[in-house]
């Protein structure tokens, strides 16, 4: 009763606000435009009180940090006890240049590593076939055999450092050199900590490396989880991305919804494989983008806790908190960055990563200044880096659990973002399910006409982008670009050749065999995969295997 007098009172005293001192101002100066709206098209108000909340609970809706439904964070004292993990995404050409990349950003002070790989390894090509000439090293670093594996970690503390590999449909493959290289190395696997990006559902949405149709493809990821839980209990087996998502084009919102109806669908997988929900959720983890409108992208992160926690908890019955717990990854949005004036780039990603932060993100990438333009140079890089370390030491927003937490907006704004992944979910349930609108092109043609939208509103300046279409400047670019060893290729070839002549051709040919043997019934691959990579088969007379068993997916255009 007291509640519903204090909103009525509230409701009234702004009433008395917008006929007065609110008239008066908008009469001397009127606002700038008639409808302010967030990247998603959600209307953003003037002002936000308690009677925006309505029926707000704060036990039931916002609780306490590290409690169900973890909106507040997923640890108790959050950054207080332990800052995110600093973990800059980075690999291009050799695995030598890319070794020294690593071993430069841990002297910097950076804790965790990131692995980007050549568009051929994303594909499940060795460097040497036809399809790959010219794409050697461009968007990250060449892995062919376990060969490259070990020297692209040489001299790196694998068993204290964890690393973060983003493949996916050749995931598993590279998984299984990165346990072998660390096996060599004397690190067994249950030592091992990190993660596989492993998401091919979002390839089908948005970035388009797959390989195999979904059905195999589907299964070499619910082979993992089932592998991972078994031996690997610090390892992430999956990291359900929506970071491509929105890089292709989509909303918040859209980036949201997908992803964690994803994230359900590898569920659902997974229970239909056998195992047991508690067994296997604690690992699964998540990536998101951090975009450009700042109380948008927070709202995202708080209702994805939500969200996952009471789906998790109240429709898939699973009964440990852990499970309950949405963990993310952050990466600072590549698509807003600039060729122009790219320096400006800093003070976006700067913002981005401020946004991550106050999320409640786990790790964090901050993009580099001249990504627009090239792979980012070592200053760029450092630039990057020293960005996440001023928010973590210099600003004081650690100090305390989710600040915003209890802003009228924010709340505000995160019972919007749920209710509209609510209505996608129930969109994508009435078509059948996640694959199900993927062969159908429900997901990508939504993706495509929210880029077609934001790119018209930024040719139609209806959306300023400082130095593209305002504030504009013809003074050159002054920043140094990363050039590549012209000799990393060469180098790369001789060592595959070199593997292919000194390996053990008959054992090759015999673990390729009880592959294919594997694949053509219903055993789990990785043992298989552990075995053949061992005896140094490459990537891509693997991958090769699997397309036999399992064909190539060709996608049909959506109209």
């Amino acid at each position: 009763m007291g509640v519903e007098l204090d909103l009525n009172m509230i409701q009234s005293a702004r009433d008395r606000w917008e006929h007065g001192a609110l008239h008066k101002s908008l009469e001397r100066s009127p606002e700038r435009k008639k409808h302010f709206a967030n990247i998603s098209d959600i209307p953003v108000e003037r002002l936000y009180t308690p009677a925006d909340l309505g029926g707000f609970d704060y036990l039931r809706d916002l609780g306490f940090p590290g409690e169900y439904p973890f909106v507040r964070g997923v640890q108790p004292t959050m950054y207080r006890g332990r800052l995110w993990t600093m973990r800059m995404f980075a690999g291009f050409g050799s695995a030598e240049e890319s070794n020294a990349r690593y071993r430069y950003l841990l002297e910097q002070g950076q804790t965790g590593l990131s692995v980007a790989f050549d568009m051929p390894t994303l594909y499940g090509y060795d460097t040497d076939h036809p399809m790959c000439e010219g794409e050697f090293g461009k968007c990250g670093v060449a892995v062919s055999s376990l060969a490259d594996m070990e020297i692209l970690f040489d001299q790196i503390p694998v068993a204290d450092v964890t690393t973060s590999m983003t493949i996916n449909s050749p995931a598993a493959v590279i998984w299984a050199m990165y346990i072998v290289m660390a096996e060599k190395k004397g690190i067994p696997m249950a030592k091992l900590g990190g993660t596989i990006q492993n998401d091919i559902l979002k390839e089908y949405h948005a970035q388009k490396e797959f390989i195999f149709p979904p059905a195999p493809s589907m299964r070499l990821v619910i082979d993992t989880i089932e592998f991972g839980t078994q031996y690997l209990p610090k390892w992430n087996t999956i990291s359900i991305s929506g970071y491509h998502i929105r890089e292709a084009g989509a909303t918040a919102v859209q980036e949201l919804a997908f992803t964690l109806a994803d994230g359900f669908a590898y569920v659902e997988a997974a229970l239909e494989r056998g195992l047991d929900i508690d067994s296997f959720a604690p690992r699964l983890s998540f990536f998101f983008n951090a975009h450009n409108d700042f109380f948008e992208e927070i709202a995202k992160y708080r209702a994805a806790r939500r969200i996952w926690a009471r789906q998790m908890r109240e429709k898939y019955g699973a009964k440990h908190p852990d499970s309950w717990k949405l963990r993310f990854h952050t990466q600072t949005a590549g698509c807003t960055l600039t060729a122009e004036q790219p320096e400006n780039n800093v003070a976006r990603v700067a913002l981005q990563a401020l946004a991550a932060v106050l999320g409640g993100t786990q790790s964090l990438h901050t993009n580099s200044m001249d990504e627009a333009i090239a792979l980012p140079s070592e200053l760029a890089v450092r630039v990057a880096l020293r960005t996440q370390q001023i928010l973590a030491h210099e600003s004081g927003v650690v100090n305390t659990v989710d600040p915003l937490g209890g802003s009228y907006y924010v709340e505000a704004m995160t019972d919007e973002m749920e209710k509209a992944a609510y209505r996608y979910f129930d969109e994508i349930a009435a078509r059948g399910g996640v694959i199900a609108c993927i062969d159908d092109g429900f997901i990508q043609l939504e993706i495509a006409n929210a880029a077609s939208r934001y790119q018209r509103e930024i040719e139609g300046r209806e959306r300023l982008v400082v130095g593209v279409n305002e504030f504009t400047s013809d003074e050159p670019t002054r920043i140094p670009i990363l050039r590549m060893d012209p000799e990393g290729e060469q180098r790369h070839l001789v060592r595959l050749n070199q593997v292919r002549r000194q390996r053990d051709h008959a054992a090759v040919e015999e673990r390729l065999a009880a592959l294919r043997q594997a694949a053509e019934g219903e055993a789990n691959l990785m043992p298989f995969l552990v075995e053949a990579v061992r005896v140094y088969a490459t990537l891509g007379e693997i991958c090769q295997v699997f397309r036999e068993v399992f064909g190539e997916y060709r996608e049909r255009s959506v109209v």
